[in-house]
């Protein structure tokens, strides 16, 4: 995560478990009035606090055990935050 005045940017890895993976859903809560102003590599959308990201089909695959690294990212305003994530395989 890198951080300037005006926001910070973030890069998201995603990693399967035991199981390979076709696509993927994240989820969670932002504590502190942080926002997404733009993203690239997942489909975003938000509710209030929620948000909720998920693969754009050629980034969603990830092979059991292994990791994709920066499988996507956004720029968020507000405090930088690191929320507790949710991934559901889709």
């Amino acid at each position: 995560m890198s951080s300037w005045n005006s926001g910070w940017q973030a890069n998201v890895d995603v990693t399967a478990g035991s199981a390979a993976i076709t696509g993927w859903r994240l989820t969670w809560t932002w504590t502190g009035g942080q926002t997404i102003s733009s993203s690239w590599n997942a489909t975003v959308t938000s509710s209030g606090t929620a948000v909720t990201a998920t693969d754009v089909d050629w980034n969603g695959a990830v092979a059991a055990g292994q990791t994709k690294t920066s499988a996507w990212g956004f720029i968020g305003t507000g405090a930088p935050a690191t929320p507790t994530v949710t991934c559901t395989p889709i």
